[in-house]
C-alpha cells in the first residue's frame, strides 16, 4: 500500500503498463548519474518485476510518483537495504529530467517518511547516497536527515543518511 497523496503527487505500485516510461527515466543519462550506467529496456522491466515482488512480500516498494492529473514524474519509495551491520528500510528517489529542481523528490520522500513512521515501520530510516550527487544529499537534509557516519554501505562511494523516527 502506498502512501496518502500530497499536494501535488500521487503513488501507485508499477505495473508493466508503465515499461515505456520507467525505461525513459532509469535509461536517463542524468537521472543515472550516479549509477554504474543507465538501464536499458530489459533491466527497466527488472526493476518493475523486482518491484512488484517488493509489494507482494514487504508490502512495500519503490512506487510510480505521478501529478493528480496523471503525469508521470518518476518513482519513490521504501525498500529494505542490507547495510555493513543491519537491515535497514530505505527512502528512495528517482524524478525525471524535466521534473527536477522543483521540489518533487522532497515532498515525495516527506510523505514516505511519514508513512514509515505513522506505520511503524521502522526506528531508522536511511537514504544511501553516492558521495558525488549533491541533489540527493539535499533531498535527504530537508526531510530531516543527516549523515550517519556509524552507518556504513558496501560500497566506499556511498554515504547513509538518517533518521530516527
Amino acid at each position: 500500500m502506498p502512501p496518502n497523496a500530497t499536494p501535488r503527487l500521487r503513488f501507485r505500485e508499477m505495473s508493466t503498463d508503465d515499461l515505456d516510461e520507467m525505461a525513459s527515466l532509469l535509461g536517463d543519462p542524468r537521472v543515472m548519474e550516479h549509477y554504474p550506467h543507465p538501464k536499458d529496456r530489459e533491466e527497466a522491466a527488472e526493476w518493475i518485476d523486482r518491484n512488484q515482488r517488493r509489494y507482494a512480500t514487504d508490502g512495500l516498494g519503490l512506487w510510480i510518483i505521478e501529478t493528480h492529473d496523471g503525469e508521470f514524474l518518476g518513482d519513490c519509495g521504501l525498500t529494505w537495504q542490507k547495510l555493513h551491520s543491519s537491515i535497514e528500510l530505505e527512502v528512495g528517489y528517482h524524478v525525471k529530467t524535466s521534473a527536477q529542481n522543483l521540489g518533487f523528490a522532497t515532498e515525495a520522500a516527506a510523505a514516505c517518511r511519514d508513512f514509515a513512521d505513522n506505520h511503524a515501520l521502522t526506528s531508522r530510516l536511511v537514504s544511501i547516497i553516492h558521495r558525488d550527487n549533491r541533489p540527493s544529499k539535499r533531498v535527504a537534509a530537508k526531510i530531516g536527515m543527516h549523515l550517519d557516519h556509524t552507518l556504513r554501505h558496501s560500497s566506499p562511494v556511498h554515504l547513509v543518511y538518517a533518521i530516527d523516527l
